[in-house]
């Protein structure tokens, strides 16, 4: 789907997993021959700028990891918009509301700084849903009811994950914000620049955080990997209790099992009382110095 808004004589046409009759129209539209928006067909794994005599290219991401495809010229502006791998688009409406208010002065280079601002700004929302997501994990790791430990890990390692690919999305873009500082597209300069050298600090903050939340995601695996070995060592201090107690009672039994004939006890009366009484006193003695210990 394509949409066209336009501010004077400058004109931005916003895409939405636009077809290939729907590139091939815009390619000759704005007559770049073999120049295609190639770029926007496949999909990037990171984001780049490549610069042309009369267009500049810039792919981006939002905060959910969609991919956006800007093409920047002297009186046009193209943003492409794919959808992410879970069926969300990042949504425009914002960075045009912002627009329209510059409107009918803004120019292509403003845009393209704007639409870039309005990609960092949904970083910051993708980080706080990770961050809570952390919070409520550290908070099911040091809670004293059982839990599938399985359930805990798969967790972990998915919001490690998310932070890793929000990571390549976020790290590359450093380097694309840096060209636009330094001038390298003719179109940005002005406000732009002054946008930009905003954004550029909003996307060192966003750096910051997620590795952050990435060092936090390594403490919390280490704190359930102690966790764990902490259960693991208490269930072991009560099978060896349980285990030693047992093993008093089991020595007394074996011994006066063996039925040896010059047993003296086994003619005395009072000899059956007697084991008993001795296997439930050891037991009871056992029990009671574990229990002193805190092994049971």
């Amino acid at each position: 789907m394509i949409t066209r808004h336009e501010f004077g004589d400058t004109c931005w046409w916003d895409v939405v997993d636009p077809t290939t009759e729907e590139l091939e129209s815009l390619d000759q539209q704005f007559g770049l021959g073999d120049r295609t928006f190639d770029e926007a067909r496949r999909r990037s794994a990171r984001p780049t700028m490549r610069r042309f005599a009369d267009h500049a290219h810039l792919v981006a991401f939002s905060g959910t990891l969609g991919e956006v495809d800007m093409f920047v010229g002297d009186k046009w502006f193209v943003t492409i918009r794919l959808h992410d791998d879970s069926g969300r688009e990042w949504d425009s409406a914002v960075a045009l509301d912002r627009i329209q208010r510059l409107a009918p002065d803004v120019h292509t280079g403003m845009m393209l700084a704007t639409v870039t601002e309005e990609l960092v700004d949904g970083y910051f929302d993708s980080l706080d849903v990770l961050e809570d997501q952390l919070e409520a994990i550290e908070d099911r790791i040091f809670n004293e009811e059982p839990h599938p430990e399985r359930k805990v890990q798969q967790d972990l390692f998915g919001v490690r994950r998310q932070l890793l690919e929000l990571r390549r999305a976020v790290i590359p873009l450093r380097e694309v914000l840096s060209a636009l500082l330094r001038k390298e597209v003719e179109w940005v300069e002005g406000d732009a620049l002054i946008v930009l050298r905003d954004t550029f600090d909003k996307l060192l903050r966003a750096v910051d955080i997620v590795d952050e939340l990435r060092e936090l995601v390594g403490n919390a695996v280490d704190a359930h990997l102690a966790v764990m070995s902490n259960q693991m060592n208490l269930v072991m201090k009560k099978l060896t209790a349980w285990g030693s107690i047992v093993f008093g009672a089991t020595l007394i039994a074996g011994i006066y099992g063996m039925n040896f004939q010059h047993m003296p006890e086994l003619g005395w009366m009072w000899g059956y009382p007697f084991a008993l009484g001795s296997m439930v006193a050891l037991s009871f003695v056992l029990y009671q110095i574990f229990k002193r210990r805190d092994w049971l």
